[in-house]
């Protein structure tokens, strides 16, 4: 019986050493972008894929682009008399208000936290908007918005050629074919200065 008892407990420790062991090994097993490379990358994985530091930025611009260009295009139904203006506007309004509906629900599939107001370049954008009159108005409107359109185009497209998880490739996509239809409408308001926003002036 003695002997019993002994092989027992040598068992019972054995078993209690290797489980402890393994434990690091399964617990992370279906978390495989938890690793070191990733962890320093930002990425995390998700059932939908991998979730990237750029992909999170992505779904943080959209939000904020809706934050802003919302009250913009607003500001140009109520105080331009320009019927190209206003028909941009209104796209704006129909464009914007589909995608921060969709990314709000992506970002809480996510789990990414979304701003709630605009950030302070954007607050200067409306800023700017409000103190600008008549055929100024206008101008500094479609300026600022096709600058600002211009500048996520590209990063739309390279999340949308890199990213790896499924609900910010269909994001980016709505986001591309909303950003292209918005600058088509700005630049037919023939109020937007080209060479100023190439130059970057703008």
């Amino acid at each position: 019986m003695p002997r019993f008892n002994h092989s027992a407990l040598v068992i019972a420790a054995l078993t209690t050493t290797i489980a402890a062991l393994s434990f690091p090994v399964w617990s992370y097993a279906d978390r495989s972008g938890t690793g070191v490379a990733n962890v320093a990358a930002g990425t995390v994985n998700t059932q939908w894929g991998p979730l990237s530091a750029s992909d999170r930025d992505l779904i943080v611009r959209v939000r904020l682009a809706g934050l802003w260009e919302l009250p913009a295009a607003e500001k140009a139904m109520a105080r331009s008399n320009s019927p190209a203006v206003k028909d941009a506007a209104d796209h704006l309004l129909v464009g914007h208000t589909d995608l921060d509906e969709r990314v709000r629900k992506v970002a809480t599939q996510l789990g990414v936290e979304l701003p709630n107001q605009p950030n302070e370049q954007q607050q200067g954008f409306l800023a700017q908007m409000d103190a600008a009159q008549g055929d100024t108005f206008d101008r500094t409107w479609a300026n600022l918005l096709r600058s600002a359109h211009g500048k996520i185009f590209p990063a739309i497209g390279a999340v949308r050629n890199n990213t790896r998880n499924s609900l910010v490739r269909q994001l980016a996509t709505d986001t591309n074919q909303t950003v292209l239809d918005h600058i088509t409408m700005l630049e037919k308001t023939g109020q937007v200065d080209f060479e100023g926003i190439a130059n970057g002036t703008i």
